[in-house]
């Protein structure tokens, strides 16, 4: 392809495009909403389907906790992978970032259980073979790499696929529970969107400052 060669620090977001110097942070602004918004276009138009309403609102429901048992069981699994990775990490800051986020994550399961209740529905997960592969590739790093320099590395970028998958799901279930009319599960949606947000922020400027750097440095 053509165009000007960014350098390879330059921050991404979780969709692979390249974050504009005056976009970089924290925010969703930092990040391609278009496949956030497609899904909330998706719900309008399940919405608009057919001549009966309910019929059309119970499908969207149906979607909606279809989701929320998908990410419900990610979330458990990470919290059980994240004390592992903390214990493989050798970097310092790196072991602080997962240990940190193991407790975010259990407030993380604690805020779904309150959105499954503003449904309706108890609190329940369903396998998610997307989160089990990413992990999986997490356990195969440690694996692979241990006593290697590059092993801090290979952690990190297993932590910020970890942290897209996130990022997507919250920013998806944020944008159908919007447009569902359920406004407190959207709220609760978007402090934890925020806080994978943060998490993701934290972990590209670990890997900037230091972890990325040692591993090249020791490599060379």
């Amino acid at each position: 392809m053509g165009g000007e060669q960014q350098p390879a620090d330059a921050p991404y977001c979780s969709c692979g495009r390249l974050i504009p110097d005056d976009q970089e942070g924290v925010g969703l602004d930092a990040f391609d909403l278009e496949p956030v918004a497609a899904a909330a276009r998706a719900i309008g138009r399940i919405a608009a389907l057919g001549n009966n309403p309910f019929e059309a609102e119970l499908a969207g429901a149906r979607l909606i906790l279809d989701t929320l048992k998908d990410i419900y069981y990610a979330e458990k699994q990470i919290l059980k992978t994240l004390p592992k990775m903390a214990k493989a990490a050798k970097s310092p800051e790196l072991k602080q970032a997962f240990e940190k986020h193991r407790e975010e994550t259990e407030t993380h399961v604690e805020r779904l259980g309150e959105v499954f209740e503003e449904i309706g529905k108890a609190p329940r997960g369903k396998t998610c073979d997307a989160i089990l592969g990413i992990i999986e590739e997490g356990k195969s790093i440690i694996e692979e790499f241990e006593g290697s320099p590059a092993l801090d590395a290979g952690l990190l970028a297993a932590a910020q696929a970890v942290e897209h998958y996130e990022i997507s799901r919250y920013g998806t279930l944020k944008a159908w529970a919007k447009q569902l009319g359920y406004a407190n599960a959207a709220k609760l949606l978007d402090q934890t969107l925020t806080e994978e947000l943060k998490t993701d922020q934290t972990l590209s400027n670990l890997g900037a400052s230091t972890v990325n750097k040692q591993a090249q440095s020791k490599a060379a």
